[in-house]
């Protein structure tokens, strides 16, 4: 900061002091402008152009410590050091303790020493900001972890004659997580998914979208039949959301692993991918209401799966949005086609590549993908 003029604003209602501390400045050598204000009052209408403020601790509408509270309250990004005649060590520590960069007292500070001292107050200023900011940070990283884990759970398997390859990519530029959730959870030979999309992209809706999939699970452990799942699930959105106008997409697919069966129950959510035999076919499950707008049964679609080498997607509209189902479809057929395919594990990655490459940039909505195979998956 050294070739950087400071914008000095001096409360001090005494002109005699004014007067000598601009002298003071002058000598310092160093680049200042100051601006002088008679009164707290006068101060606060002088602050916004102002880099450090020289404050007198005997104002005529503000005393002490109580006016230094009063300006830190209103100084924004501005340092604050306290400039006065009392030779006090107990209030200079207090005064520091409440949020000043330094104190000074009248007569004992030469220019060079009170230049040194303002461009000082501002740097430890600007270090506290960053500091306090990286701190902010740190504690939205904290948050985004937590609703991680309750969004985004590690698969519950016992079975190797599947596997499950999961995929996040948050539509947000901060990377934080929205309201897409999955699950899987598998009992037995049953293996029962679901992908689900609150509406909206901010931390209430995330922290929504991990209470249902947290009751999706518990409802599935304590083994609620799977026709009275997704009902359940509607019951805890109308309880939790926070408005009336919060509704959710779900996919939920229960997979019959003995007998090579799938039924698929939608609400509101686009319907799964298989892949089987080179081709890419849409499970015919009508898409149904989503939750949270009227109550209705959710019907289930059952289906025959080969009976080896498949692979069932799951996924939210965040990657149909500049595809559509159709091109989603092809691209999976594109995927197999290439020399050499596309591995089944990075297949989800490569799909929302190719989505962006379509819509010029990077997704708006997040995107949420289950990847069930079985065999070599196509």
């Amino acid at each position: 900061m050294t070739g950087t003029r400071l914008r000095v604003l001096l409360v001090e209602d005494d002109p005699g002091d004014a007067f000598l501390v601009g002298e003071l400045l002058s000598d310092s050598a160093g680049a200042f402008d100051l601006a002088v204000a008679a009164s707290l009052a006068q101060a606060q209408t002088l602050l916004a152009n102002t880099d450090c403020v020289l404050l007198d601790l005997g104002l005529p509408d503000a005393e002490g410590i109580d006016g230094l509270r009063r300006l830190l309250a209103m100084a924004g990004s501005a340092a604050v050091c306290v400039l006065t005649g009392r030779s006090d060590e107990h209030l200079g520590m207090v005064a520091v303790a409440e949020g000043a960069q330094d104190y000074l007292i009248k007569g004992q500070v030469d220019g060079l020493l009170l230049g040194r001292a303002l461009r000082y107050a501002v740097e430890r200023k600007r270090a506290d900001e960053n500091a306090h900011r990286l701190h902010d940070v740190e504690l939205l990283q904290a948050e985004s972890a937590r609703l991680e884990r309750g969004l985004l759970p590690k698969p519950l398997m016992s079975s190797t004659t599947v596997q499950v390859h999961t995929f996040y990519r948050s539509g947000r530029a901060e990377g934080l997580l929205g309201g897409d959730f999955y699950d899987v959870v598998q009992t037995g030979q049953t293996l029962r998914a679901i992908v689900g999309d609150v509406g909206g992209h901010g931390a209430d809706d995330a922290a929504l979208g991990a209470r249902l999939r947290v009751a999706w699970r518990a409802l599935v452990l304590a083994g609620v039949p799977d026709d009275r799942v997704i009902p359940a699930l509607e019951q805890v959105l109308v309880s939790e959301r926070r408005i009336r106008e919060v509704f959710t997409t779900v996919a939920m697919t229960t997979l019959d692993l003995d007998n090579d069966q799938a039924t698929v129950r939608l609400a509101g959510h686009p319907p799964p991918v298989l892949l089987a035999g080179g081709t890419a076919t849409l499970l015919p499950a009508r898409t149904g209401l989503m939750l949270g707008v009227e109550s209705r049964p959710v019907p289930a679609y059952p289906m025959a799966l080969p009976s080896k080498d498949w692979s069932l997607l799951m996924y939210t509209d965040g990657l149909i949005g500049p595809l559509d189902q159709a091109g989603l479809c092809r691209l999976l057929v594109e995927a197999g086609q290439r020399t050499p395919p596309v591995p089944v594990p990075a297949l989800p990655g490569w799909l929302v590549d190719r989505a962006e490459r379509a819509s010029g940039g990077r997704l708006a909505d997040d995107v949420a993908m289950l990847l069930i195979t079985r065999g070599q998956g196509r």
